[in-house]
């Protein structure tokens, strides 16, 4: 009997935490005695789009049993829909998505969502904000890709939960170091950052903020010597480490979605059930809050 196949579709390979995402569902696959192919769309929503179509449109014995799709912003329903109709397995990772129900009372093959409580990450953030800033100030706030569902929740939640004495600004990234370099480069460049006073750097995931930082290091007026910067996924040993080394003030542990999608999904063809339709993983401050240390700012 030829192994249950699995595709896992993922935003980026160039983020700390999809490669904790990749790693986690390699696992999943390695223990349950399943082949899982992982497969990026580099955050383009149309690639996405187009590499799953062309999955669906492939001959029968070739297509996998089940997709697990983290989506760059496009929730793919006409592809889930595709799926479905050819009795394909379907898991959306960290995204609410309005056609889940009625998709799974249509399909015979399992259906599902894992996802992390992303307003609760905006909310951490809002707290740490405030921890490191109890006097106020003024956060540069660097967002993941425009429509993103985690950037967008996750922005709502800080601000729903920020400190009255706290301004934000915001730049755009997309998830990535480079972005968050580029980002900031050219908020640099602009003539009116000459009257800025920026009190902390806060990412919505940790790879940009060590882009920004870079690219304020690179600054060599000294003028942001004090920054400190903050993000999100403190993602394994090299996450942790960047805060406990002090490279970052803070992060927030987002723990990984695609190998427990991969478990409940494989359990689900193996027993032929459709799963609890929504699993929702709770995020946590790396230092606690209560531990951060307020920063000393000009």
């Amino acid at each position: 009997m030829k192994p249950l196949r699995v595709l896992v579709s993922l935003m980026t390979s160039k983020n700390d935490y999809q490669q904790q995402q990749a790693a986690a569902a390699t696992e999943a696959a390695r223990r349950l005695g399943v082949e899982a192919k992982i497969i990026y769309a580099e955050n383009d929503s149309m690639v996405q789009n187009q590499q799953l179509r062309q999955v669906l449109q492939g001959q029968a014995e070739s297509r996998p049993d089940a997709i697990i799709c983290h989506a760059v912003d496009s929730p793919f329903e006409q592809v889930a829909r595709s799926a479905a109709d050819a009795g394909i397995g379907w898991a959306v990772l960290n995204r609410e998505v309005s056609f889940l129900t009625d998709l799974r009372q249509k399909s015979k093959a399992p259906v599902l969502c894992v996802m992390v409580n992303q307003e609760e990450v905006g909310h951490i953030q809002a707290r740490q904000f405030a921890a490191l800033l109890p006097k106020g100030g003024m956060v540069l706030y660097i967002q993941g890709t425009a429509g993103n569902y985690s950037a967008e929740r996750r922005s709502a939640g800080m601000r729903a939960k920020k400190a009255p004495n706290l301004q934000i600004l915001n730049l755009r990234g997309r998830f990535t170091e480079e972005s968050g370099y580029e980002a900031v480069k050219a908020w640099l460049g602009l003539f009116t950052t000459k009257d800025a006073r920026i009190s902390l750097v806060g990412a919505q995931n940790d790879n940009m903020a060590l882009g920004a930082q870079r690219a304020f290091h690179e600054d060599t007026s000294g003028r942001w010597k004090h920054l400190r910067f903050t993000g999100c996924d403190a993602a394994g040993d090299a996450g942790r480490g960047r805060v406990l080394k002090g490279v970052l003030a803070a992060s927030i542990a987002i723990p990984p979605t695609a190998g427990l999608a991969l478990e409940t999904i494989v359990s689900a063809l193996r027993g032929g059930l459709q799963p609890a339709a929504v699993t929702m993983l709770t995020p946590a401050s790396f230092p606690p809050v209560e531990k951060l240390t307020p920063l000393a700012t000009p």
